[in-house]
């Protein structure tokens, strides 16, 4: 089983100087690589073996950055022209594109040969770049085995290394209690109200801090380097970096609050109950709430939550999408076509149920999840 764990990193001038030049390195030796790539195919339809080694004569300054990381590019662009042939996946990936100096995200993978990369109790060890101080805010247990480290450098200037452990899947004896299960509805007012009518949040990040990011950006576009013909001036970095560390910020916030959520979700509930939905095409159908189905951030909510119930030996039943869970009456089970009307926020039953449109789907979700983890059970 391999567990990634992230830490923040503080480096020194040269060791910044020295994370800049394999950056630099990575992304030319995979642009070169994919330039004679395509030139051989040209030529003799075939693409041809390429290794870094091949341009180290005629370009010096690659011996001094880290052989293994210039390795790891070779590597990934192999698995971009997999992943581009592959049929099952064509459709999501297109052909490999060469990477830009100014927008391509900073990052490079080296690996553990023989202790190249440790970690002690306030820095980690890494290959050409040395002892790197770090918060090592989570310390891996002694049976763990360090694979890998990817180096990142965000936007707001940030250094992380992310370390890649290895180690034996853990022998989990709890045994999930299946009538103690919650369903979820999602609600872009609030994340998600839950069968027992609480909600998740009403936190809107994005919103909250919009105005003072309108501001910073506004500045920034008045700076000498906003237009593309223009120099970047040193005040024009600045004020960028600025807009990033809001944006960072921001991210940051909601990062933050979602693991809070799904945690106390999954320490309370053995089974949990949710929705099959897509975010993307939701927040762009033209209901006039996209920004604030972005901002929930639902998706990595649910993803959070699928590996940490796992994690525990415990259950995430997904309904499908198509599920009728706001128009059935969860007391008689009548159904009820007006409440597709989204407009209609408080679903009236001729029972005598009146309750909210939200939690009645939840209620639904949670019976219908119930129902297909019974299922299977039954079917093994």
């Amino acid at each position: 089983m391999n567990k990634a764990i992230k830490y923040r990193t503080y480096p020194t001038t040269e060791q910044k100087i020295l994370f800049a030049k394999t950056f630099g390195c990575c992304r030319k030796v995979y642009n070169l690589m994919l330039s004679d790539k395509i030139n051989s195919y040209q030529v003799s339809k075939s693409f041809g073996k390429q290794t870094p080694a091949m341009y180290k004569e005629e370009f010096p300054y690659l011996r001094e950055v880290d052989s293994l990381a210039l390795a790891n590019v070779q590597l990934n662009l192999q698995s971009a022209f997999k992943s581009y042939f592959s049929k099952s996946r064509k459709r999501k990936n297109g052909f490999p594109k060469y990477k830009s100096g100014k927008h391509s995200r900073k990052s490079y993978t080296t690996n553990n040969q023989h202790g190249t990369v440790s970690l002690t109790d306030k820095s980690i060890r890494l290959p050409k770049i040395g002892c790197v101080k770090a918060v090592i805010h989570r310390k891996p247990d002694s049976n763990w085995i360090i694979k890998s480290a990817t180096v990142s450098q965000d936007t707001d200037g940030k250094y992380y290394v992310s370390v890649l452990f290895e180690f034996d899947d853990p022998i989990i004896t709890y045994v999930a209690d299946r009538t103690n299960a919650v369903g979820l509805d999602y609600a872009s007012d609030g994340l998600y109200i839950d069968s027992n009518g609480n909600v998740g949040t009403n936190h809107k990040y994005y919103r909250e801090s919009h105005d003072k990011l309108a501001r910073a950006q506004r500045r920034l576009s008045r700076m000498q380097g906003s237009k593309k013909y223009e120099a970047k001036s040193s005040n024009y970095l600045k004020q960028l970096r600025k807009v990033n560390r809001i944006h960072r910020h921001i991210a940051n916030q909601r990062l933050d609050n979602l693991h809070k959520l799904s945690t106390e979700i999954a320490n309370q509930y053995d089974v949990v109950c949710v929705e099959s939905l897509n975010m993307k095409s939701m927040a762009n159908r033209g209901f006039g709430n996209g920004k604030a189905t972005l901002d929930n951030g639902y998706g990595m909510f649910l993803l959070m939550l699928e590996y940490k119930l796992s994690d525990r030996n415990k259950y995430l039943i997904r309904v499908d999408k198509w599920f009728p869970s706001s128009q059935i009456c969860h007391c008689c089970g009548a159904l009820h076509p007006e409440m597709k009307n989204l407009a209609i926020r408080t679903m009236k039953c001729d029972c005598g149920l009146t309750i909210s449109r939200d939690q009645n789907a939840a209620i639904n979700i949670l019976r219908e999840g119930l129902r297909m983890l019974n299922g299977s059970f039954d079917a093994a």
